[in-house]
């Protein structure tokens, strides 16, 4: 909803060039504008960022490129630790090996050298076990000294990192790891200090590096891998999914470790680390976005359902972005632009019929590519006369048929086909439908029946059987039917069978500290976020980047500013990443083990937090360019680094956004629409913190992955958000209907749900706690189980029972017959007094 006009760059709501402008409204723009508007006007393209937005070339998946990844691991503050690594390193392989470098040895001798390496970690001496360490991480690093590009290094660092597992070296780390985490020492001398820095964390950060470097080089696939690797790969999943020994996933340690840092007990701990390893392990162990998509592919099938219709991130990929929502100081401008009188009129008096065409060749056109300034003139004759309008299409409806003719054999040819997503009903729906038309039509309802319809006119028959044709019966749906038939029989049913995969694992071992977990990342994603205030209360996630002198020049502030922020945006991306995959696999694996970890993150408060993260410039986030290319990993191990100055920082690269924040924020998108989904309450909550301005600015990203997760949020709510908000955004409704998925009778746009009844909200949450309790309780509290144990009700067998009794008891016995059973005086007439 641009001003009206043809200077100036086209905007979202100008016509494309190229395009035919019939519209009355384009006409030509006044020559003076009040200076205070023009002023006004370039504050907020700087300040917001400029509408103009291109689109995003983004491709989403589980993770970035593998030297991104590999490249994260470190801040710009450790670079100097990377010529310590290798000095350790050269120190002990030429006294080993002299006159030889690492890559002119055969495998004997490299492992051989590993081996020597790995006896060097059981010394008592701390400093010498530290320097061995640092030796093992400059060989999972890649031996960049003797490499000539950043493909040699990367090459050397993956096939070093399988070498490295294959003899060991990942379970010496972990008891190394679990000695360092006990270290009271450590904890109390960081506890005591004002100021904490990248000193206080030196040994854990060299052995989760060591670790991160495995785990990552490892889980990723290459269609080089020998057959060695390949096994070695599916060894290391299943090592890390079912630990030996009854002990607990190497996740669960992570998640202690995060929940230790959390409680301010050991504030040296290096979270950034910390939460990339744990991101990584889960991301190995459960598995990525294919995977997961191939697991409920197999359940629906063993289940005997249907396929599902598609999948989705690909539909996603296929789709294009849309113009963003026209700002409000736009709509300003366009209703002070001198409007001329006839045009406008005659074209006011046609709108409600093109309206209704376009309703009716809803599947052959794309509104966002259909003349633009026609939809913001239609926008805001919305908000000027919507009744007249209504009015207007009743008195005229003969007339309607007439006017598609016309249009139809342009549009036809130049707009595709079809709503990307095929329509979905719910039994809930169904069941829904056909209360209502009981009650309309016989005055009386048959519950859950959905195959009656017997007194019910014929156009009622066909909506069913449409509706039936559209059922779509999740996974969900299934587990929560057993689940009722297993609390209502639980003795003819018997023993549930629960299939051991890495997922149930891992959630029998959160299960009993599965709020702190929620709570602690939560915390961390809290102080990570831009829009957060430092407070003293809140804690410090910057002990691993913060260097033990300060800076003290203008370029080294500003090298640390970027480093911070950067250290920050891969806190974010690694929390938002591991929070989505851990709802999905729930969600997958058992519905109430999903709905346990929901609702913790929402009484941990994560809807609002979700919500003040995306309640800032989002463009300016995500063109973000806290990097420096060339101090990353592996660069700055193989090229000369040229003298950083104040204007190349603050250049930064040249991408047109940086992946991680876009990442972050489609995965953040993703988990609120996870925690409102089906929820009322929740959604709710999404309307009480004004969540619409907000997502409306974020549709301004033009990316339609990231554009659809939004819409979806203003779908659910929009019924909430009263007429006039509808009326004066339907650019915004037009983008929904066309890119969200259709629930065939929602009336999301009109607000006549049945289910909308606020004093529901409460009893619905706690019906959901109630169940998801029942399911913990009854699959993984054995205690109860005691309840259905037989009882044995025979005299002999129960006196003739042995008791184990202390040893000491025969001693005393007869002293405690008289103290318990003699002295104490039998009151007979207790038993006839009822309590």
């Amino acid at each position: 909803m641009e001003a009206a006009g043809g200077g100036g760059a086209p905007g979202p709501g100008r016509a494309r060039p190229g395009q035919p402008q019939t519209q009355p409204q384009a006409q030509p723009q006044p020559q003076a504008q009040p200076k205070g508007r023009e002023l006004f006007r370039s504050q907020r393209k700087e300040s917001e960022g400029s509408v103009d937005c291109p689109n995003l070339e983004f491709e989403y998946g589980d993770a970035d490129g593998h030297g991104a990844e590999l490249a994260e691991l470190y801040s710009y503050t450790e670079e100097p630790e990377l010529s310590h690594n290798r000095r350790c390193f050269e120190e002990d392989f030429h006294t080993q090996v002299p006159d030889r470098r690492w890559l002119e040895l055969d495998r004997a001798q490299q492992k051989a050298y590993v081996m020597h390496l790995l006896d060097g970690l059981e010394v008592v001496n701390r400093d010498k076990r530290l320097r061995v360490a640092r030796a093992i991480l400059y060989l999972a690093q890649g031996v960049f000294g003797d490499c000539d590009n950043e493909g040699d290094v990367l090459h050397w660092s993956r096939h070093n990192s399988f070498l490295l597992y294959q003899l060991g070296t990942f379970s010496a780390f972990l008891e190394l790891l679990n000695m360092e985490i006990e270290n009271s020492q450590a904890c109390s001398s960081a506890l005591r200090k004002p100021a904490i820095s990248l000193a206080d964390s030196t040994e854990l950060r060299v052995l989760l590096s060591v670790m991160y470097l495995m785990v990552e080089n490892i889980r990723v696939e290459q269609e080089t891998d020998p057959p060695e690797w390949k096994t070695c790969r599916e060894t290391f999943r299943m090592e890390l999914s079912f630990p030996v020994h009854a002990e607990e996933p190497f996740a669960l340690l992570l998640f202690t470790m995060v929940t230790k840092f959390c409680s301010g007990h050991a504030p040296h701990f290096p979270m950034k680390k910390v939460l990339l390893l744990l991101w990584k392990v889960l991301l190995f162990t459960l598995g990525g976005f294919e995977a997961l998509l191939a697991m409920k592919v197999r359940r629906r099938e063993e289940l005997g359902l249907p396929p599902l219709p598609e999948d989705s991130i690909q539909v996603v990929r296929g789709m294009r972005a849309a113009s963003p929502p026209t700002c409000a100081i736009e709509l300003v401008e366009q209703q002070q632009q001198p409007q001329p009188q006839q045009p406008k009129r005659s074209h006011r008096s046609r709108r409600p019929l093109m309206k209704q065409d376009s309703l009716d060749i809803y599947n052959e056109r794309d509104p966002f590519k259909s003349d633009e300034g026609g939809v913001d003139e239609e926008e805001n004759d919305d908000v000027d006369g919507g009744m007249e309008g209504e009015l207007e299409l009743v008195e005229r409806d003969a007339l309607i048929p007439a006017l598609p003719a016309q249009r139809l054999p342009i549009e036809r040819v130049s707009f595709p086909k079809g709503l990307p997503w095929a329509p979905k009903v719910r039994q809930k729906d169904i069941e829904h439908f056909l209360e209502a038309s009981r009650n309309k039509f016989i005055g009386f309802t048959l519950g859950q029946d959905t195959e009656t319809l017997i007194g019910l006119p014929r156009p009622i028959h066909e909506s069913v059987k449409t509706l039936k044709q559209h059922k779509y019966v999740s996974i969900s749906d299934v587990q929560i039917k057993n689940e009722e038939e297993l609390e209502k029989c639980p003795m003819s049913l018997g023993e549930e069978e629960v299939q051991e995969t890495p997922c149930e694992v891992l959630y029998r071992a959160m299960l009993y500290n599965l709020p702190q977990y929620m709570i602690a990342l939560l915390k961390i994603l809290l102080a990570a976020a831009p829009t957060s205030k430092a407070k003293t209360d809140s804690i410090n996630i910057l002990a691993d980047v913060l260097p033990e002198e300060m800076p003290i020049t203008v370029l080294q502030s500003m090298k640390l500013g970027i480093d911070v922020n950067r250290h920050k945006e891969i806190i974010v991306k690694s929390i938002s990443a591991l929070l989505l995959l851990l709802l999905k696999h729930f969600k997958l694996n058992h519905i109430y083990q999903f709905e346990y970890v929901s609702q913790h993150l929402v009484f941990a408060n994560c809807i609002p937090l979700i919500l003040k993260f995306f309640n800032q410039n989002i463009m300016s986030y995500i063109a973000a360019k806290n990097s420096i290319s060339v101090l990353d990993y592996p660069h700055c191990t193989v090229c000369d680094l040229p003298e950083l100055t104040a204007e190349s920082l603050e250049a930064g690269d040249n991408n047109q956004f940086c992946w991680r924040n876009l990442f972050s924020c489609i995965n953040l998108l993703r988990i609120l629409n996870k925690l409102t989904k089906w929820k009322h309450s929740r959604t709710m909550m999404l309307v009480v913190f004004k969540s619409a301005p907000i997502l409306k600015r974020a549709l301004k990203v033009k990316q339609a992955m990231m554009q659809l997760y939004v819409l979806k949020l203003l779908k659910i709510q929009t019924k909430y958000l009263g007429r006039q908000w509808r009326k004066s955004n339907m650019k915004t409704m037009s983008a929904i209907y066309q890119k969200v998925r259709h629930r065939m009778n929602d009336d999301w746009a009109y607000g006549n749900d049945i289910d909308a009844r606020p004093w529901d909200f409460q009893a619905e949450e706690c019906t959901l706690r109630a169940n998801i309790e029942a399911f913990n309780s009854r699959r993984y509290d054995k205690a109860q189980d005691s309840e259905f144990a037989p009882v044995d009700n025979c005299l002999q067998s129960v006196l003739g029972q042995r008791l184990e009794l202390p040893e000491d008891f025969h001693y005393s016995y007869e002293l405690w017959l008289e103290r318990e059973v003699f002295s104490q005086p039998i009151r007979w007439e207790e038993l006839l007094h009822c309590q």
